[in-house]
């Protein structure tokens, strides 16, 4: 049984793949609050452990070939194709199902040294648990390269919630019944699954291990249903190519071929994985080294610098490196908000752009790739600032109990907020390079970025005067090299030129002043309302963020920072570009 074909716009798909990326984010956090208050930071240990392990392997077996997929399905459904679209998605299937075979036995294999020498062997249940999960996930992301190369991102979506509303529900539910069973044993028997138990201490002490692999085998069921809610999709609704659609495709080429085009797309991104999951690896080995050297150098200089959260949280001079670094990650944690959401244009524009690129459409290419540019810029500008001229008062309110880590976070998240348009521009870029099949930039440039990072954290961290304060410039610096070469790379081949003043100065200037909007109210409720109001820090948040989001649409609607074919993408978009064309409102 098939449907009849329905693409939808770059936006409208991107649209789609952000609100599901929010809710998908929100479940995660619902999932492991409560985890937490259930087997404490023990557990949690056991469970992050666990996901250490998991999420570089993920990676470099997912790397790479939904992409590869999603481009050639598009490439082939735009030259009408679709005997060898249909062909795609079949041997695309088989190499999904090896590397994601190969990825859980490589994560078995690997559990028992990594747990002996890096983590806790507590830790063994846990990695069990979430191993084949691996496999599930590559292959729903067979379907899900698929459907996104025939510009269908509904299936993503909902499979990314089910999957999400599984891990949360399952994972809660499992680890709740694993500590009453441990605990009901030792109110009875004084054992904890065959092991004796001293007191409750000792009993929570054994059950935690298996808690934790409870909570994270969650997220293997919960892949799995999305696996099968994405198998029953095309069962039952097939993909909208008819029997014609097939009579009328030209002749195929041979399984072998399909592969090697699959491989030739895909490889690149895997040695681009595997150099991303390293640097990272290098990354905070090399922060936390260097902050030992930078204390070692001057402690004084530190101990001074940070005086009032050392004493506050009563930290010993021997833990100063490691509570500097642990304090940094609660900026780490708001790094990548925006570029989530923004990533979903990336996945969205890539089918789009690699069918235009296919027909050379240069109208369409260019539209693309301004499009693109505009609306993430359009995001993660006023988000960023916001995010920067806020940064205080959210991590006020985020860590009231703990006061001493915002004076140290607070402002390395302004830092990365005022560099977030930066940071979440850099995945589309790399995605719309894909389009165009040049996979092997992105590759290049991760290197080049790569390089750069390490050398100014070797540098900048290991200066006590900078300390932690010198890792988010590393890291910027190397977003700069990454998108600067990216960005050239993708203007040159395309043969595109974009337009400054609407994709960059525009956004720029609105969310400048949609900050500063921000920043006045929140001065102003500092100075009026303190003492006044119960709740004050999220007050001042929220009446901050209107007065921002009043300004910016304001703003944008006098400056015409709006396009035509951004509205007209959007669902009933083009209503809503003629309602503001007809008061002379877009750009």
């Amino acid at each position: 049984m098939s449907i009849e074909r329905k693409k939808q716009t770059m936006l409208n798909g991107a649209l789609i793949l952000a609100v599901s990326s929010i809710v998908v984010k929100l479940i995660g956090a619902l999932y492991k609050i409560p985890l937490t208050s259930l087997f404490g930071g023990v557990g949690r240990g056991y469970f992050n452990a666990a996901y250490n392990l998991y999420t570089p392997l993920y990676a470099i077996s997912m790397a790479g070939l939904p992409v590869a997929v999603s481009r050639l399905v598009s490439e082939s459904s735009t030259l009408n194709r679709f005997g060898e679209v249909r062909q795609l998605r079949k041997v695309s299937t088989k190499i999904f199902l090896i590397t994601g075979g190969v990825g859980t036995a490589l994560m078995f294999l690997i559990s028992y040294p990594y747990v002996h020498f890096f983590a806790s062997p507590n830790a063994m249940p846990a990695i069990l648990a979430i191993a084949p999960s691996i496999f599930f996930c590559c292959a729903m992301s067979s379907y899900r390269g698929y459907y996104e190369g025939l510009r269908d991102m509904t299936p993503t979506a909902i499979s990314q919630v089910i999957e999400a509303l599984g891990k949360l529900a399952l994972g809660i539910v499992l680890a709740w019944g694993v500590m009453r069973v441990g605990e009901k044993q030792f109110a009875t028997t004084g054992t904890v699954f065959g092991k004796a138990a001293e007191n409750i201490d000792v009993a929570h002490s054994l059950i935690y291990p298996y808690t934790a692999a409870a909570a994270i085998l969650g997220v293997t069921i919960g892949s799995a249903l999305g696996l099968v809610y994405l198998m029953l999709l095309h069962k039952i609704k097939g993909d909208g190519i008819s029997r014609t659609d097939l009579i009328n495709s030209p002749a195929l080429v041979s399984d072998r071929e399909i592969a090697k085009r699959i491989a030739t797309f895909a490889v690149p991104m895997v040695i681009g994985a595997l150099i991303t999951n390293i640097t990272n690896l290098i990354d905070a080995t090399t922060i936390q080294r260097r902050l030992i050297d930078a204390f070692n150098a001057a402690p004084d200089v530190i101990k001074n610098m940070y005086a009032y959260s050392l004493e506050t949280s009563g930290t010993l001079d021997a833990d100063i490196p490691t509570y500097l670094y642990g304090t940094y990650g609660a900026a780490l944690d708001f790094r990548n908000l925006i570029p989530n959401i923004t990533m979903s244009l990336g996945i969205s524009a890539l089918p789009v752009l690699s069918a235009a690129w296919a027909i050379r459409d240069k109208h369409q290419i260019r539209t693309n790739i301004e499009s693109v540019l505009r609306v993430t810029m359009l995001v993660a500008l006023p988000a960023g600032f916001g995010m920067a001229v806020l940064a205080t008062p959210i991590l006020t309110l985020l860590y009231g109990k703990q006061p001493d880590i915002v004076p140290i976070a607070a402002p390395i998240m302004a830092i990365y907020g005022y560099a977030t348009a930066l940071m979440a521009v850099s995945t589309p870029i790399a995605n719309m390079l894909q389009g165009i099949g040049r996979t092997d930039i992105p590759v290049k440039s991760a290197v080049a970025g790569a390089v750069v990072k390490i050398v100014f954290n070797f540098f900048l961290v290991g200066n006590p005067k900078l300390n932690i304060n010198g890792a988010p410039i590393g890291s910027i610096l190397c977003y700069v090299v990454i998108v600067g070469i990216n960005l050239f790379y993708l203007l040159r081949v395309s043969d595109v030129r974009i337009n400054a003043v609407s994709v960059l100065l525009k956004p720029l200037l609105c969310a400048g002043l949609s900050a500063g909007a921000a920043w006045g109210a929140y001065r102003l409720c500092i100075r009026f309302l303190t003492d006044r109001i119960p709740y004050l820090t999220l007050v001042e948040i929220v009446l901050s963020v209107g007065a921002a989001v009043i300004v910016y649409v304001v703003t944008l609607l006098l400056f015409k920072g709006l396009s035509k074919d951004d509205i007209s993408m959007l669902p009933k978009g083009e209503k809503i570009a003629k309602t503001l064309e007809k008061y002379k409102l877009l750009g």
